[in-house]
Order: structure tokens, then C-alpha cells, then sequence
């Protein structure tokens, strides 16, 4: 399948010929019908009530959070075996390639806004394999802010406008983070508020699966799996300042470098590794394998190469093929599965669901979207709007009893000798840790990985100050009193900054 076929699905006239939307001839595009030549419009000029009424519904709501992106298609490539690890059929063979979407997007903003937003950023691939769609929906950050999912509504609308002002407010931002409940974020905010927030362009930039998933072989041996897509462009940030000019002079510049990088012929490339944890030793970890704020220590857990992702074919309509996208984590395929992961858990409903309401209950029937490589058959799941695939014809809209279906599912062991759970159904609020627990691997970040990179202990203490130095008095203690927790001389250094930003306002 190319881009030019998920275009061109519909019946477009081949001649040119321009029509109303069913077929009939236009012989004017720019004449309305009115009486007389200066007089009132009549309502029975149809090409004219055609094109206003559909000027009207031509936008569909934006994704809420990830609205602001980016895409291209391009092919993932085996380069190693790992089918002791998983027996998904991408996997089959060293030089198996299977055709992709990836979209780059941030969280926070809205659909126009800039590309250089200090905003995590999302990195989701679609896979058009044999055995159905499978969505990598993953991000540029190992970790994440939160791990009990009912936060995640509450910690997005602290990211976008104040109902009132319509602004961002930095007294929202922060007061969420800071709570004590909440500061399981402290590992994300140190690396959002280095330079890694404000990554320079999608091609440099790592992708990472966040969640732990659970693999299996097809002898049923199965393993806990993270994913790290490394860049092979290598790693480049922005400075803050960069950053705020680029979104003055050049809001969409990454939208820029990556279509104009893949139209020259400068595919951008990432290799793909998976880190594997067997259900003891995720017993003997000092965190939870479910935490989506911790990550895995790699002298423990060395990354394992998989293969390689290549982005080299631009979208031919960025509408048709990339806003139109539907990705979503419950879209898997056999031998790849969610872990207990409550915020994963909760996502496997939460992104379906957001296209059902963006693009209607038939969006798998978007070509961008539809299972060309497996194909779909499930005679119940029919009707609806927009159903544009036949809707099977005469088949029961039900399991036939006269009718022949076939299952394959049933003969792959996944889950029943994996895990077992015990315990009532209990509300479970998985708040900041006592003690340090939830301080350490930021800790590690700061002191011994940003130590070794020039400037950048410095510049996440500036970026942190200026953030929050519009924010009142009593925000800024929590901040600094969160991040002492980390390191005491970063929490000074944040102080020094805050007071440096705020100077200037108080001259004014």
C-alpha cells in the first residue's frame, strides 16, 4: 500500500471535470443565483448552500491531549531475531520488513500551536501487519508524570487554559505537580525541564514505550518488554531561549525538517531495542514493573536490538493521513499484550474511544486506518455512520450457528499460566511514596547523567526558574521544596533563577 492509495480510495473524477459532491457538472464556481444582479441570494442555489454548509463541517474536533502533530510513512525492518521473545508475525524473520505510519505530536497544545512547546512529545507508529494493525503509541520520554489513570483528565486541563483567563497559568501547572500526592512526576519534570523538553526536531529525538507490556514466544514463554526507539540521527535540544524564539519565528519548523528532510531523500532512521524482565525479577525490583515513573536500569537490563524504523514517504493529504490517524494501545496483535499497568489499562478504553467520538464508530473504515494487510470480518460490528465497506452484505449481523467462522486465537497460550491475581477489588491511591523512593532515579538523572552533559544541570535549574517565576509566592516555595528533595543545590540554583525572572517584573 502506498500514501497515493490511502488517498485515492474514494471515486475521484479522473477528467477534471469539477462537480457538485454528487457528480453533477458545475458551470460556474463563482456566480450565485439571485434576482436581479444585485438582489437577495436564492436558497434554491444548491452549488452554493453545497459548499457553505460543508465549509461548516469540513474541521473535526482535535485530539484532546496530542493535537498539535506531525506524520509520515515508512517500513519497519528486522534486523535481529527475537522470536525466543515474541511470535508476533513482524517479528518472523531477519530482513522482514512491514509497512508503517508514524506521528509526532505534543501533548499540551492546541492543534496550531508551536513545535518547540517545552511539552513532552508523542512518538506513535502504526505496524499494517498480517495479523491486523498493531499502534506503538508511545513517547519521547521513558516515563511519565502520573500512575494512577483517574489523575490523567485532572493533570491535562492543568496543562491547557485557565477557565477563566483563557491563558496558560503557571499557578494551574504547578499546583497540580507540586501537591505531595503527586510528586511521583518529579522523574518527568526533570527531564521536561531540561533541554530534552524542547527536543530540536522530531528526527532527533528517541521514542520509548513508557508502559511495561508482556511478550510472548509461541511456545508461551513470555517475558515483561519495554521498547526504546533510538534516534540514529543522534540527540539534539534546544535551549529554552532557542526554543521561544523558534516558536516566534518558525512555529511549525519540526512539521518543516521532517517533510522537507524525507522529500530531499534524507530519511530519517531509528533503531529499535526492547529491554526483558521475567516475572522474578520483576519481584526483586525496588519499584513496581507497573510504575510508569520509573524506568529500567539498563546495567541490569541491557537493551536487546530489534530492528529498524524508517520514515522515507511524506503523507500525499495531511487531513486524510494524518489527522485523520487513529492510534490507540488496544490495537495489538497475537503475542503482544498490556501489562497490569493501571494507567496503561486505562488508556486500551480511553484512546478507542476518542476516535469513536473524533471520527465516528467506522474510523477503522478511514483507509489511513483500515487493516489493508489482514483484512476485518466481524459480522456484529456493523452499521453506524459513514459505513462505507459493504457493511458484509448479507451476512447475519450476529454468530450464525449455520454459519462456518474460524478462530486462532484459542490456540495460542497467552494468559492462562501468566499471571495470577488474588485479592478483593479494593480503591487503591497511588500516591508519592514515603521516604525517597519516588526521589531516586530522578536524583540519578540529575547527579549523575545531566553532570556529564555541559551546561545542562544549569540549564534545567533556568528552565524550571523562568517556568515558574510567573506563578505566585506560595507555588514557587512548593517547587523549590519538591526539587530539594532531588538535590539541594539544584533547589538553590532554582531559587537563583526565580529571583533573577522575577526581577525585571518587579522594576515594571
Amino acid at each position: 500500500m502506498t500514501s497515493k492509495d490511502n488517498t485515492n480510495s474514494s471515486d475521484v473524477r479522473g477528467d477534471r471535470v469539477v462537480t457538485t459532491v454528487e457528480g453533477a457538472p458545475i458551470n460556474e464556481p463563482f456566480a450565485t443565483q439571485r434576482i436581479g444582479n444585485h438582489g437577495p441570494l436564492l436558497l434554491q442555489d444548491i452549488g452554493l448552500i453545497e459548499s457553505l454548509a460543508h465549509f461548516n463541517r469540513e474541521r473535526i474536533p482535535e485530539r484532546n491531549p496530542h493535537a498539535h502533530g506531525s506524520g509520515a510513512f515508512g517500513y519497519f525492518e528486522v534486523t535481529d531475531d527475537i522470536t525466543d521473545v515474541c511470535g508476533s508475525s513482524m517479528f518472523s524473520e531477519i530482513g522482514k520488513k512491514t509497512r508503517c505510519l508514524t506521528r509526532f505530536s505534543t501533548v499540551g497544545g492546541e492543534k496550531g500551536s508551536a513545535d518547540t512547546a517545552r511539552d513532552p512529545r508523542g512518538f506513535a507508529t502504526k505496524f499494517y501487519t498480517e495479523e491486523g494493525n498493531l499502534d506503538w503509541v508511545y513517547n519521547n520520554t521513558p516515563i511519565f508524570f502520573i500512575r494512577d489513570p483517574s489523575k490523567f483528565p485532572h493533570f491535562i486541563h492543568t496543562q491547557k487554559r485557565n477557565p477563566q483567563t483563557n491563558m496558560k497559568d503557571p499557578d494551574m501547572f504547578w499546583d497540580f505537580l507540586t501537591t505531595p500526592e503527586n510528586q511521583v512526576c518529579i522523574h518527568q519534570m526533570c527531564i521536561l525541564f531540561s533541554d530534552r523538553g524542547t527536543p530540536a526536531s522530531y528526527r532527533h529525538m528517541n521514542g520509548y514505550s513508557g508502559h511495561t507490556y508482556k511478550w510472548s514466544n509461541k511456545k508461551g514463554d513470555w517475558h515483561y518488554v519495554q521498547v526504546h526507539i533510538k534516534t540514529d540521527q543522534g540527540i539534539k535540544n534546544l535551549t529554552n531561549e532557542e526554543a521561544v524564539q523558534l516558536a516566534g519565528e518558525n512555529p511549525d519548523c519540526c512539521q518543516q525538517d521532517l517533510f522537507e528532510n524525507i522529500q530531499k531523500g534524507n530519511a530519517p532512521t531509528w533503531t529499535v531495542y526492547i529491554q526483558t524482565m521475567t516475572e522474578e525479577q520483576a519481584s526483586k525490583q525496588p519499584f513496581s514493573v507497573f510504575d510508569l515513573t520509573k524506568v529500567w536500569p539498563q546495567k541490569e537490563f541491557s537493551l536487546r536490538r530489534v530492528g529498524k524504523l524508517v520514515l522515507n514517504e511524506n503523507p500525499l493529504n495531511f487531513f486524510a493521513q494524518v489527522e485523520q490517524a487513529a492510534f490507540a494501545p488496544s490495537n495489538t496483535v497475537p503475542y503482544q499484550e498490556a501489562s497490569a499497568d493501571p494507567v496503561l489499562q486505562s488508556r486500551l478504553f480511553a484512546y478507542a474511544d476518542a476516535h469513536r467520538y473524533r471520527l465516528g464508530a467506522n474510523f477503522n473504515q478511514i483507509p489511513v486506518n483500515c487493516p489493508y494487510a489482514s483484512r476485518f470480518f466481524n459480522p456484529a460490528i456493523r452499521d453506524g455512520p459513514m459505513n462505507v465497506n459493504g457493511n458484509f452484505g448479507s451476512e447475519p449481523n450476529y454468530l450464525a450457528q449455520s454459519k462456518k467462522y474460524t478462530y486462532l486465537q484459542q490456540d495460542k497460550p497467552i494468559q492462562q499460566h501468566q499471571e495470577v491475581w488474588h485479592g478483593p477489588a479494593i480503591p487503591y491511591h497511588w500516591a508519592t511514596s514515603p521516604g525517597d523512593t519516588d526521589y531516586y532515579q530522578p536524583r540519578i538523572l540529575y547527579q549523575k547523567v545531566l553532570a556529564k552533559q555541559p551546561g545542562q544541570q544549569r540549564n534545567l535549574a533556568h528552565n524550571i526558574g523562568v517556568h515558574v517565576a510567573g506563578a505566585c509566592l506560595e507555588i514557587q516555595k512548593r517547587v523549590i521544596d519538591m526539587f530539594s528533595r532531588v538535590d539541594k543545590r539544584l533547589a538553590a540554583d532554582i531559587k537563583k533563577e526565580i529571583q533573577r525572572a522575577s526581577a525585571p517584573r518587579a522594576k515594571l
